[in-house]
């Protein structure tokens, strides 16, 4: 009874293992089956062990199916281990489709280490063969001219377009577009800036083009410059002589802060004369205090008689008397 217990417990167990796995023979054979049909073979095990990894067999198969009709042989692991480390397994087997297309040479692991680099590797790909225009500077950033000023303090506005092409090898660590832009825009404000005139940059706008282009200014960047064209040059203000007036506004207020700092030094100076010369007048009122003391110290010592004493006397009225007169006289005048 027993025997025939087990029996039943092990033939229940072997049905749900088979079971078990013909659910999920059924669930893969639509694309077991479509991938061997298109060439691009993977086996039901490796379908298995996609679904244990949480790995999407369907973009691996068809990712697998799109290399192989375009004759570009990828293993299947490479493609999980690309979905797996979250990169988008169809955009690259798309680039690497239209690169091969275009007799563009581009690796697996390079398209799969650009996507992984946060770059659209496809449409690296489509810049790589058909070019981009930059506007230079960029507009979305609200600026739309690149301001330069020339030796004559003529200020120009400037506005470029950049064509330029994907450089595949420097996609990885090369920088972006914006590079170009910032680059692309010192060239333009270095070469108006060493331009005697701005007549001579209005009447040949191409060397502004020529100077730019000539420098290489997509050394290390993910772009190839094709060509820097100049779409419009505008005249702006005269920044020259706008700074000539400030300089002279400038100069004219330190000019009257130097003379008012002279009128106030003048000043206190005055005020130290007037200071001194009442310092001066109250000595002598102090002096002439001490005259009577002395005349009668002379009259108590017997220096001074009463004749002479009426003499000095007669003497200070005959001076007070002419001194009179002569204010008198004065005033009349």
């Amino acid at each position: 009874m027993f025997d025939s217990l087990g029996l039943l417990i092990v033939i229940i167990l072997i049905a749900i293992v088979a079971l078990g796995f013909l659910l999920l023979f059924f669930r893969f054979f639509g694309l077991w089956f479509r991938a061997l049909l298109s060439g691009a073979y993977v086996g039901m095990g490796k379908l298995i062990g996609m679904w244990l990894r949480h790995v999407n067999a369907g973009i691996i198969v068809d990712s697998r199916i799109m290399l192989s009709k375009a004759g570009i042989e990828v293993d299947s692991d490479m493609l999980e281990t690309h979905f797996l480390a979250r990169g988008d397994v169809i955009k690259v087997s798309r680039a690497l489709v239209a690169a091969n297309k275009a007799n563009i040479p581009l690796p697996f692991q390079r398209a799969a280490a650009i996507d992984l680099a946060g770059r659209d590797v496809l449409e690296a790909v489509r810049t790589s063969v058909n070019p981009k225009v930059i506007d230079c500077p960029d507009t979305s950033k609200g600026k739309h001219t690149i301001d330069a000023v020339a030796k004559d303090g003529i200020q120009l506005q400037v506005k470029a377009r950049v064509t330029v092409r994907a450089n595949i090898e420097r996609l990885v660590g090369g920088a972006t577009e914006e590079t170009i832009i910032a680059r692309v825009g010192e060239g333009i404000v270095t070469t108006v800036g060493s331009a005697a005139s701005y007549k001579s940059v209005l009447e040949n706008p191409d060397t502004i083009s020529k100077t730019v282009f000539d420098k290489g200014l997509d050394a290390g960047t993910a772009f190839e410059i094709l060509s820097i064209d100049i779409a419009d040059i505008d005249v702006g203000a005269n920044v020259g002589a706008k700074l000539q007036a400030d300089q002279a506004e400038a100069d004219k207020r330190r000019f009257q802060a130097e003379a008012e700092k002279r009128r106030a030094a003048a000043q206190a100076q005055e005020q130290e004369m007037i200071a001194l010369v009442q310092e001066n007048r109250a000595k002598v009122v102090l002096a002439e205090a001490e005259i009577p003391l002395a005349i009668a110290e002379a009259f108590k010592n017997g220096h001074l008689g009463v004749m002479d004493y009426y003499r000095l006397k007669n003497i200070q009225a005959d001076t007070d008397m002419r001194t009179s007169i002569g204010g008198t006289a004065s005033t009349d005048k």
